[in-house]
């Protein structure tokens, strides 16, 4: 009786574990997820997982593909950049309840600080991204964003300043501790340097500071992700509206320059390493010329590879390397990255501290402003709009860790290369200007 009762049963186990198994994790099956996840979190409850890159990125994929996969599922949230809204706030409140295990923090740490994996992430992204460009589009794209750039930071200022006296802030008060710190170019490039040239200026302590422009700085990325969102839902109803990732409308040509932009040829790993070779070259390349030229090591970066693609200097094996190379970091390590970007780059205990219903429409507003501008005069351009106004809300970015979570959750990080332009020269343009009027008009 017992024997028949089995048999009887096990296609139901069978086909249990068969369901089970077709269920994944990013692209692992559940049952595996499961046995992986169990081994690295008993490695850091017993002290065991290595604080370096070995322990960091065990700790940081097996998070980020978890919540990325559970953020593109949940019905609203997934059409508004649930994915990468997970995957840093989710990590972000861990750390503000106290509930990260010490060790993964340290893995986390060591793999974000010491191993400097996030520039290692743009500097591919970047240069992969770059050579496998087409250069009609490379060069209109160049040119023509620094248009929608300077009339977003515009609007965005002028918008933001009188919303702000609205709900009874002073223009000088709402211009220089909230627009600016968001269209400041992030926390290490825009922050930490404007709160040193305010402190400076106004003689009181640097630490004093620093929690209320970062409280701008972030609510104004997690505003410019979930616009990037709802700008990825209105390219999916409005196809005319977006090139998918293309920047500059190519008019007749169109659908050969979108060919040519894929670089769709087989995968050669050999091609794959010599594209790792090359995004860390230009990278470094970009720190040693800092030294003659006072322009930041990322933007002679950018600048370099876009010179090296114009000229055709870079053999063409070479360049379907590095656009190889760009596409396995993008398509695999996006989200795992934004984990260390919410554990230790997007602090939930400044933000939670200042924000009020005024503040945060103050923020909404000051993006919106810079976003539709991107929106309508990209139009005007003869630009995607969709794309254009991505590339602008990356100018209220927290630097390149804002770009990467905006771009992924519009889904085109193939934009890469402008928002990095828009962020930094951006970013580094307004710090310049605020500390300028600041010390005009601070005191």
């Amino acid at each position: 009786m017992a024997t028949v009762e089995t048999v009887n049963n096990s296609p139901n186990v069978s086909g249990f574990w068969s369901t089970v198994g077709n269920i994944k994790i990013g692209v692992i099956p559940l049952p595996l997820y499961a046995i992986l996840a169990a081994v690295i979190f008993t490695a850091s409850f017993y002290d065991k997982l290595p604080a370096d890159m070995v322990g960091g990125f065990a700790t940081i994929m097996i998070l980020g593909m978890f919540l990325g996969e559970v953020g593109a599922r949940i019905p609203i949230l997934k059409n508004i950049g649930g994915p990468a809204i997970l995957a840093i706030f989710v990590p972000s409140t861990l750390v503000f309840l106290n509930l990260l295990n010490p060790a993964m923090l340290k893995s986390i740490t060591a793999i974000m600080k010491t191993d400097n994996f996030l520039y290692l992430y743009i500097s591919s992204l970047v240069v992969g991204s770059i050579l496998g460009m087409n250069r009609k589009v490379l060069i209109q794209g160049f040119l023509r964003m620094f248009v929608p750039l300077i009339v977003g930071t515009i609007a965005s200022i002028v918008v933001g300043s009188l919303v702000g006296t609205l709900f009874g802030f002073s223009i000088k008060h709402t211009f220089f501790y909230i627009v600016v710190p968001i269209i400041g170019g992030g926390i290490g490039e825009g922050v930490l340097p404007l709160s040193l040239a305010y402190s400076e200026i106004l003689k009181v302590d640097q630490s004093a500071l620093i929690p209320q422009l970062t409280t701008a700085a972030v609510l104004g990325n997690v505003v410019a992700i979930v616009t990037a969102g709802f700008l990825k839902r209105l390219g999916e109803k409005k196809q005319h509206l977006t090139g998918n990732g293309m920047l500059v409308k190519g008019g007749k040509d169109e659908e050969l320059l979108k060919e040519s932009t894929t670089i769709d040829k087989p995968i050669e790993f050999p091609l794959m390493g010599a594209g790792l070779l090359l995004a860390v070259s230009f990278y470094i390349f970009g720190s040693v010329a800092n030294m003659a030229i006072a322009i930041p090591g990322a933007i002679l970066m950018i600048f370099a590879a876009a010179i090296v693609k114009a000229l055709k200097i870079m053999p063409p094996k070479m360049e379907q390397g590095a656009y190889h190379w760009y596409k396995f970091v993008s398509n695999n390590l996006t989200f795992p990255l934004m984990v260390g970007i919410g554990v230790l780059y997007t602090p939930l205990s400044d933000v939670v501290k200042l924000i009020n219903p005024a503040y945060l429409v103050i923020v909404i507003c000051t993006v919106l402003a810079m976003v539709s501008s991107g929106f309508f005069v990209g139009k005007l351009l003869k630009m995607y709009p969709i794309e254009s106004a991505l590339v602008t809300a990356c100018h209220s970015g927290l630097g390149g860790t804002g770009d990467v979570a905006i771009l992924s959750s519009a889904n085109r990080i193939e934009l890469m290369p402008f928002a990095q332009i828009s962020t930094r020269i951006g970013g580094a343009s307004m710090i310049v200007i605020a500390t300028i009027l600041m010390r005009m008009f601070g005191n």
